[in-house]
């Protein structure tokens, strides 16, 4: 399961404040890897792009991998010769810099896939009504990319994609993330074994306790991604509270397992490129940094599949293509603020109703 994808977030919000010693920081950039045939597959398709119609804004698509190739990877499983991306995320980045917003992309929505090259360049996949994910499984961040526009008409400024050990490092880096577990969680699948209460995850236990299904909520994509979002809103609260940006020893450990994992289009592989864009949005208040899903419900011919519940979904997509805030509040409040609810259904009428979703400066244990 790709919900590395949160360790992506994280790095946009970690790398920053190169405040002494820029010769060792500037050693991290060698961890980043370029995605230039990523690049040079959107120049293809430069025409069929939407255009940009706030241009101060920026739209990161942050991706994760499942692959099991590469440091550390190997025990989450065998190598199959393929990545999926399991969990996407769409974050948005007001034109003020004063607000942001994280959109995720369930890996189970159906959607209009484009024509796309393979990941091999030596062919090319018909356009389809496909779940999702399967873009990243045959044609890589460029298809993930192109199917995204198409499916929002938000035009992806920026990529970064993660793998499973640029995940747990960076949790591992800031001494753990506590969260709240309702009961105690045995699931051998996900290697967990924790107790009710309060916890401190490492890196291990959050990479399995974001990746959980079976052993935590109702099994669904639905409650998985409310959890991630819960598990990034504390991480970036544990980074802040600890004073990490500020503190030059803490945060080359954190900035060294965000870039050793990472790939990135060509305008964000430098760290002088990523700093430079970070500071730009450290200075958001946590409270204006959300978290919410897109608007969806059960797919009419395979209730195991989603499709996009309109007009709630087009109303999201509106706002992040004119730059608009997007309200969310939790799902216990819908019924007080008009909110729509975790699959997107109005629960109340209202002028301005919200999405489902939280912020960064929530308790993780409410």
């Amino acid at each position: 399961m790709a919900v590395v994808t949160l360790g992506t977030l994280t790095a946009v919000l970690l790398i920053a404040a190169v405040l002494a010693g820029w010769a060792a920081y500037s050693r991290l950039s060698e961890n980043v890897t370029s995605d230039d045939a990523t690049a040079a597959e959107l120049a293809r398709h430069a025409a069929e792009r939407p255009k940009r119609l706030a241009p101060d804004a920026r739209n990161v698509l942050l991706i994760g991998s499942d692959t099991r190739s590469g440091k550390g990877n190997t025990r989450y499983g065998p190598n199959l010769g393929g990545e999926r991306s399991d969990t996407t995320i769409l974050l948005h980045l007001a034109g003020d810099r004063d607000s942001a917003v994280a959109v995720s992309l369930p890996r189970d929505l159906m959607v209009r896939v484009p024509a796309c090259r393979d990941r091999d360049g030596r062919g090319t996949t018909a356009a389809r009504l496909a779940q999702f994910n399967s873009a990243f499984s045959t044609g890589g961040p460029a298809c993930t990319i192109r199917t995204v526009e198409k499916m929002t008409g938000v035009r992806v400024d920026h990529h970064m994609v993660i793998d499973f050990h640029g995940f747990k490092e960076m949790v591992d880096a800031v001494d753990g993330v506590d969260m709240c577990l309702a009961g105690p969680v045995r699931d051998k699948a996900a290697k967990l074994d924790l107790p009710a209460g309060r916890v401190t995850l490492d890196g291990e236990q959050a990479l399995g306790w974001v990746r959980a299904r079976k052993s935590l909520g109702d099994g669904s994509d639905t409650a998985r991604m409310e959890r991630q979002q819960r598990f990034l809103g504390a991480l970036v609260q544990k980074v802040r509270s600890d004073h990490v940006l500020y503190n030059p020893l803490r945060l080359y450990p954190v900035l060294h397992a965000a870039t050793s994992s990472l790939t990135t289009d060509p305008g964000l592989a430098g760290l002088r490129d990523l700093y430079g864009f970070v500071r730009e949005v450290r200075g958001i208040p946590s409270e204006r940094i959300r978290f919410t899903t897109v608007p969806r419900e059960a797919y009419p011919a395979d209730p195991n599949r989603d499709r996009l519940l309109q007009p709630a979904a087009g109303r999201l997509f509106r706002l992040l293509r004119h730059d608009r805030p997007v309200p969310v509040a939790a799902p216990t409040a819908t019924a007080r603020t008009g909110a729509v609810d975790a699959s997107g259904v109005p629960a109340a009428p209202g002028p301005s109703p919200s999405f489902s979703g939280r912020t960064a400066a929530e308790d993780p244990c409410r």
